[in-house]
């Protein structure tokens, strides 16, 4: 640390060999790490009679999404993000990984790639090109600028996402949901 209070120098952010997904080691016979959640086990579980006052609780298999996600838009359509987290939730399910991603991250990435769409459905009706509010001139679509960063944003939080599911997952796997959303949105083209 300097003087002035501020870290400077040491190894770089994400510098050195990228780690390997926990399958891969465990087909390797390689040293793994496995976070284990614990079991309730019905021994351990507590009877009705050993809880004095409290209330009563019902477990939840999903988390609902927050309403922003499927909150109305200006052209009267719902946003439609819920469906895209309910879509990444099952697929976390599947692998056995929701409970290590935090729903807040599925409600993010599920909000930009929504965005990423608006904005892909905007260029596709009003062009790539826009007209200059004060000089009517041709100019650049603002939508272009726009679906590239929220595909950034949204390719960000998948590869977090993903990354928690490589490093916890113990068995291999194949599909991913974006392949899925790239689908549906080619076919929906061509209708």
């Amino acid at each position: 640390m300097a003087k002035d209070g501020t870290n400077r120098g040491g190894r770089r952010v994400r510098a050195g060999d990228k780690p390997h997904a926990l399958a891969d080691k465990i087909t390797k016979g390689k040293a793994a790490k496995i976070l284990e959640v614990p079991d309730l086990k019905p021994e351990s579980l507590l009877e009705a009679e050993d809880l004095e006052g409290a209330a009563d609780l019902h477990g939840e298999d999903m988390p609902t999404p927050s309403d922003f996600l499927r909150s109305r838009q200006k052209d009267g359509k719902s946003l439609g993000a819920d469906a895209l987290f309910i879509e990444t939730w099952k697929w976390l399910k599947e692998r056995g990984c929701e409970k290590f991603v935090n729903p807040r991250l599925i409600e993010a990435y599920a909000q930009a790639f929504t965005r990423y769409i608006q904005c892909e459905e905007a260029i596709s009706l009003y062009g790539l090109l826009g007209k200059h509010p004060t000089t009517g001139g041709a100019i650049a679509s603002p939508f272009v600028q726009m679906s590239q960063s929220f595909q950034k944003q949204a390719n960000l939080l998948w590869y977090e996402i993903f990354d928690i599911v490589k490093q916890n997952c113990t068995t291999a796997f194949v599909s991913n949901p974006q392949d899925d959303i790239m689908e549906a949105l080619l076919s929906g083209r061509r209708k």
